[in-house]
């Protein structure tokens, strides 16, 4: 029965929507058009930002792993705080690039927890790290680029100290 009405679940909104509109006498098709121009729209607005992200996500991809390149003049950095704190300097490259992508963020966090082991320390901080963080540069771009905003002024930091957190 659950998986009968997990079925109908969107046909029957569907159907909804249309009676509904048809009882206010709303023309759906002009509201359908309407809508998808008013997302162009947006997209075209937030396609700069993104683009920007996305270039700043290969470069430092490109730029190399942890045995070379900048996240390891990055681990090398900060390897004596991390140490202090108590977070294993393998984490680093997941920390710096969770915030930008997520799809990264999960690449890195895969290959931790493959090499660790899911049940070590480094695994289970990893996980903890990927579902407890978003990526905040990608969040901030679309968001705050679909509504014309282009100063953030305290939402970069606000986020990344939640992140931080």
């Amino acid at each position: 029965m659950l998986d009968l009405m997990m079925t109908l679940v969107v046909p029957l909104t569907l159907g909804l929507v249309a009676v509904y509109a048809a009882c206010r006498r709303v023309d759906v098709y002009d509201a359908l058009i309407q809508g998808a121009g008013e997302g162009l729209g947006t997209l075209a607005r937030i396609i700069p930002s993104l683009v920007g992200l996305m270039t700043a996500v290969y470069m430092l991809r490109a730029s190399g792993t942890l045995e070379s390149g900048a996240l390891d003049l990055a681990a090398q950095a900060l390897a004596p705080l991390l140490d202090r704190v108590g977070v294993p300097a393998e984490l680093l490259p997941l920390m710096l690039v969770r915030p930008i992508s997520g799809s990264a963020a999960l690449g890195v966090g895969a290959e931790l927890i493959t090499s660790s082991g899911p049940d070590s320390y480094v695994g289970r901080v990893a996980a903890v790290m990927l579902g407890s963080t978003e990526t905040t540069f990608y969040t901030i771009a679309v968001y705050f680029g679909a509504v014309g905003i282009s100063r953030t002024r305290y939402a970069v930091p606000a986020a990344l100290c939640a992140d931080l957190t």
